[in-house]
């Protein structure tokens, strides 16, 4: 039985189109997803949209639309992605599926007999951009940093409340009993001092009166679930949970990614809400930076955003998950540019694995060169190569842009063994076949690897060397237009 694997991105709010950074994170998924498939484990693959809020609220009514159908026409935009980015997911919720209502619900009852919830008055600061309680320390100028052209709510209502305080002490056990827990290291490190620090009950809760966007409390017809409660159990309802527990208990837990600006809800919010209803907390967080383009932010106002579509526009769909994952480490923040895009495209793809490919197949057909002359030995058509120990560890650790440039090295070396041996220059023919029959293995073994990175143009350049007689290949990254 193949073993089985689970990972999930965050559910991206569904109050904008989508943009380069939730590009970015849905892509390192994907590449991660079909690793482990190509590994021959069994993965389950799971995003969607986060529906409910007052934020989504607010947007609906300023569109003059039904929040369900403001919700029902971005989800489209955020699931077209599957084609426009050839993502493998197999789960896409939503939070206002039926199925995920019923489960939020089971939730906060099994949290609620646990003792965990309970109501009171309070007067806060609110972000309406975060959906969250800010203290006067996480503010900057009396604004919120991540938002600060959003004014800041005074919030003083009765609201439910879960006993976050409870879980101070068994959050920094599992820390300390799980130190890769949260990837990079010092987003652990950043966590970890967020809850020795002391934790605060948080509102779960809002006044139906006021925003009747969410799900139903449980026994309260006049409050809805705060958004943050309801769409962290997506995680869990998209494995069927409460009612599919074999399938819940063969997957869960998995493997989160998520952006800085979610630290805190994935990595104690959710783990301290999995602890009050008994379940086991996520196996690990893999927590991404923010991009920057130009470096300035990504703004609408100032024109700067960069979305999915243009990037496959420019680069074709395999170009622009190759750029993307070769923006540098995740876990870091990012700047992009245009011009930084180009350079790459140019430099790895167009003049770089497009070229080998080009002429390595346009000399192969020259020499009357096939499958037969390199599937040998453990190089076989069943099985046309096996990775490699630098690619299984940088993958293992999701160290995906250290395993890219791994992979990039190793067409660099199979270019120098080109320039070395200029088969194109051979009087030998039986010494010029051999020379590219070692360069088309070499071809192989790393493309093989790179299909988790580029799908589509892996196929295509591994049906081609697959062919009886190789002929020459069109070119696979084109140049670029100025």
């Amino acid at each position: 039985m193949p073993d089985n694997f689970y990972l999930t991105t965050t559910l991206p709010y569904v109050n904008a189109e989508p943009h380069i950074g939730f590009a970015l994170e849905i892509v390192a998924a994907d590449v991660i997803a079909r690793y482990h498939r190509l590994m021959g484990e069994q993965v389950v693959f799971n995003t969607g949209t986060d529906e409910h809020g007052q934020k989504i609220y607010q947007q609906a009514q300023a569109a003059h639309q039904n929040p369900q159908a403001y919700c029902d026409e971005y989800a489209v935009k955020f699931s077209s992605l599957k084609t426009q980015l050839n993502l493998s997911y197999s789960h896409f919720i939503r939070t206002t599926d039926s199925h995920h209502i019923t489960a939020a619900q089971e939730f906060w009852r099994r949290c609620s007999a646990k003792g965990d919830i309970y109501k009171k008055a309070y007067k806060t600061k609110y972000c309406v951009g975060c959906e969250l309680e800010k203290t006067d320390s996480e503010l900057l100028d009396g604004r919120c940093p991540l938002h600060p052209n959003k004014d800041l709510e005074v919030r003083e209502e009765e609201n439910y409340f879960f006993r976050f305080s409870k879980y101070q002490t068994a959050l920094l056990s599992h820390y300390e009993q799980h130190p890769e827990f949260v990837l990079p290291s010092f987003r652990l490190k950043e966590i970890k001092s967020f809850v020795a620090g002391g934790l605060q009950d948080f509102s779960i809760s809002r006044l139906k009166a006021k925003m009747p966007w969410g799900i139903g409390v449980p026994g309260d017809e006049n409050h809805v679930m705060y958004v943050w409660f309801d769409a962290l159990i997506n995680y869990i309802s998209t494995l069927g949970w409460p009612e599919n527990s074999e399938n819940f208990q063969q997957y869960w837990p998995g493997i989160q990614l998520a952006g800085k600006d979610n630290l805190r809800q994935q990595s104690a919010m959710w783990q301290a809400m999995l602890l009050s209803a008994s379940l086991p907390p996520s196996k690990q967080i893999l927590i991404n930076g923010f991009i920057s383009v130009n470096g300035q932010k990504m703004s609408k106002s100032l024109g700067n955003v960069i979305s999915p579509a243009e990037l496959v526009t420019r680069y074709s769909l395999d170009g622009a998950r190759f750029l993307l994952m070769n923006l540098g480490p995740f876990g870091e923040d990012m700047d992009v540019s245009f011009g930084r895009l180009d350079q790459e495209y140019t430099a790895y793809l167009a003049n770089g694995l497009g070229n080998l490919c080009s002429r390595v197949a346009r000399l192969a057909e020259k020499h009357g060169l096939g499958v037969a002359d390199w599937a040998r030995g453990e190089l076989t058509l069943r099985q046309p190569a096996k990775p490699q120990a630098e690619f299984v560890t940088a993958m293992e650790h999701y160290e995906l842009s250290t395993a890219l440039s791994w992979l990039k090295q190793q067409i660099t070396i199979v270019d120098q063994h080109l320039s070395e041996t200029k088969p194109w220059l051979q009087t030998d023919v039986v010494q010029a076949k051999k020379d590219l029959t070692i360069a088309i293995q070499q071809i192989i073994i790393v493309v093989w690897q790179l299909q988790p990175f580029m799908p589509e143009i892996s196929e295509k350049i591994l049906n081609h060397f697959r062919s009886e007689q190789i002929t020459a290949l069109t070119p696979l990254f084109p140049r670029l237009e100025n």
